[in-house]
């Protein structure tokens, strides 16, 4: 089956704030609730020839910190390892004001 770029949907923060609060629930102590990434290098990303769309590996760094590594995908499902992006701003400690997804 091939990606066509519309993969994903739109979610409630009801539903959001429910399964982000049963992550928390059950990380350990340390563990990131979130990662944000600015939109320049999502856009070179999602920029490169052939691009549909992002996956996101979850990673261990050298340090042990868990981190999310991203890299476009084709519509055959193949990576495109041209631009493979990390250094994420992790939350916590930038999470901004408390809402239903970060509390």
């Amino acid at each position: 089956m091939a990606f066509n770029g519309t993969e994903g949907k739109k979610i409630s923060l009801k539903d959001g704030g429910k399964w982000t609060s049963n992550y928390r629930k059950s990380k350990s102590e340390g563990d990131p609730n979130g990662h944000t990434f600015g939109k320049d290098i999502l856009n070179n990303i999602l920029n490169q020839e052939g691009c549909v769309g992002i996956r996101m590996y979850y990673g261990i760094d050298d340090d042990g910190e868990k981190i999310l590594i991203l890299a476009g995908v084709k519509a055959n499902e193949d990576d495109i390892t041209d631009l493979i992006v990390d250094k994420s701003v992790s939350c916590p400690s930038r999470c901004g004001t408390k809402n239903g997804l970060n509390s």
